[in-house]
């Protein structure tokens, strides 16, 4: 109720420039639930619209994948021989099973003049249930929100479902109302991943020129297209366990009412380096290199201030486990992007986990939260909720897809027709292993001798506040190891929150001149003495997480 509330509010008072993105939501969804509690609103009277096929899921592989354009051309075409639908038809297979016939055990949905049943998808496959929030309907009207899934392997597996053509009356025109004509304008540097919703990351070689990244180079995750919010509309619910009702909090009364900390941090995607577990084996993510990682000085409320003065103590309810966040960015079906964290981290002062209505001395960029992100140091970025919407503490971890059917772990051996999410030993990724880059110079690329000697820079992070206490690097696979040069913040080592930059003029192996190769490998260790792993072979996982093996490039040597 709460949500729905929320999001009624949100959508009539025009804090978003989406707000008709939200009503339409609600008029044509009926269905709105908040991710932490998993609450659905779902009227009978109203046509599910569906939602995106592997919307939120991570792509399955079936079959081969072809990487052609045809795939895209051919899907939802007329196709000779197939029986004709209506959208009535397609509605009555909208899965709820709530008549007398067994047409509504099965799941339909259209694409232009195709006709799909995905029960069979849904049975089989992880996050295949996500079809259950909107079927029965026309995809059109909200692929346009994910065009990172408008992908040719993604039509290839949709025509696997195809059972029929739509009756010409009944075909959809894609949605002209775009979701992304606000977006924020970036800085022409940043490397895309993806342009819907907007993934980049800077260049490698300029992250080690600035211990503090410039928020415009900063690298930018986002899961759903930017709300456009209204400070002086914003509020902040925060509810659960602890908690009398719920407590609003309006931007003015969070910049005001308590003590504004500044904590330096460094945030990481857990997909950094998915590039390079890809040159291993095939993984399904964005091809982030070494970029999704930005250092910056955040400045807000510590958390434990505001739960405790919406009445929340930890030693008299101690049944709460979890803190659940929700963003104010919606997806198609409603939902927010959404993810929690560990009651112990939020509520230990020396965690420093923050609200944060400041980046490097200036209000939150669109990009990174504003007006309001959660900064949890050492924590992955995924959990670093922006937007912030609402807070409820929980005695279980969030709902969100992005925290109970996605960045994971898991053995290498296990791929997409054995994975598991609920698999009690994938935990939710919370904290990051040591990791390290040479970002300069660049691989396959050419480097200036001096005197026998070539200069190197880099990056190096470990997760839960362990300091780099070392940095090697090595010219020679490992027979002789230099110790590089740190900077970083003076913090103890076990809250340590920022990145370390390294550097080191290495001398080259005996012999080698200009016009030869040389291998630069860097490994970096922790307080905790956490040593980064050899190779991926052994940590290679499906999603292409926690890629944190020795960096290796090989340059070229130039007199």
């Amino acid at each position: 109720k709460i949500m729905l509330k929320s999001l009624l509010r949100i959508a009539l008072s025009g804090r978003f420039s989406t707000s008709r993105y939200v009503i339409s939501l609600l008029n044509n969804h009926c269905t709105v639930y908040s991710s932490h509690t998993y609450k659905r609103h779902r009227s009978n009277h109203c046509n599910h619209a569906p939602f995106i096929l592997l919307s939120g899921i991570t792509a399955v592989t079936i079959g081969s994948i072809s990487d052609t354009e045809d795939k895209v051309e051919e899907a939802g075409k007329f196709k000779e021989g197939l029986p004709i639908y209506t959208a009535q038809d397609i509605r009555k297979r909208d899965g709820s099973n709530q008549d007398s016939t067994n047409f509504s055990k099965r799941v339909w949905i259209s694409y232009k003049k195709g006709v799909y049943d995905v029960t069979d998808f849904i049975a089989e496959h992880p996050g295949g249930d996500k079809l259950l929030i909107g079927a029965g309907g026309p995809v059109e009207p909200f692929w346009s929100l994910y065009e990172v899934h408008k992908k040719p392997y993604v039509f290839e597996l949709l025509e696997k479902y195809r059972i029929g053509n739509l009756a010409d009356e009944d075909v959809v025109e894609e949605s002209t109302d775009d979701p992304y004509s606000r977006e924020p304008k970036r800085h022409p540097i940043l490397k895309l991943n993806n342009a819907r919703p907007f993934n980049a990351e800077p260049p490698l070689n300029i992250l080690p020129d600035n211990f503090i990244t410039p928020n415009e180079l900063f690298y930018v995750r986002n899961h759903h297209p930017v709300p456009d919010i209204n400070p002086d509309e914003y509020e902040l619910q925060v509810e659960g366990i602890g908690i009398n009702g719920t407590v609003s909090l309006s931007l003015h009364n969070l910049q005001t009412n308590y003590p504004q900390k500044k904590v330096t941090v460094a945030v990481q995607c857990a997909g950094n380096r998915r590039v390079d577990m890809g040159k291993h084996k095939k993984v399904r993510g964005m091809d982030w290199g070494g970029g999704a990682i930005s250092n910056a000085v955040w400045e807000g409320p510590l958390l434990r201030d505001v739960l405790e003065s919406a009445g929340f103590s930890e030693d008299l309810f101690p049944s709460a486990k979890h803190v659940c966040v929700d963003g104010l960015d919606f997806g198609p079906d409603g939902t927010p992007y959404g993810a929690s964290i560990l009651i112990e981290k939020a509520m230990d002062p020396r965690q420093d986990v923050i609200l944060a209505l400041k980046m490097n001395g200036e209000p939150l960029p669109r990009d990174h939260g504003y007006p309001v992100r959660l900064i949890a140091p050492g924590v992955v970025g995924a959990r670093n909720v922006k937007w912030v919407g609402s807070i409820s503490l929980s005695e279980e971890e969030s709902y969100s897809h992005w925290q109970r059917r996605d960045y994971k772990g898991f053995n290498p051996g296990v791929d997409w027709d054995t994975v598991n999410f609920d698999d009690p030993t994938a935990v939710s990724i919370q904290h990051q292993p040591v990791t390290s880059m040479v970002c300069d110079p660049l691989d396959q690329s050419e480097v200036k001798l001096e005197n026998g000697m070539i200069k190197l820079k880099g990056y190096a992070y470990s997760g839960a506040g362990a300091k780099i206490i070392r940095v090697d690097v090595t010219l020679d696979d490992g027979a002789t190891w230099h110790t590089a040069k740190l900077q970083q913040d003076d913090t103890p080592l076990n809250r340590s929150w920022s990145w370390s930059l390294w550097e080191a003029t290495v001398a080259v192996p005996r012999g080698k001149v200009g016009g030869d190769t040389v291998t630069v490998t860097c490994c970096a260790v922790d307080a905790n003495y956490n040593r980064q792993p050899e190779n991926v072979k052994n940590i290679w996982n499906l999603r292409g997480c926690l890629s944190n093996a020795w960096h290796r490039i090989q340059v070229t040597l130039k007199e």
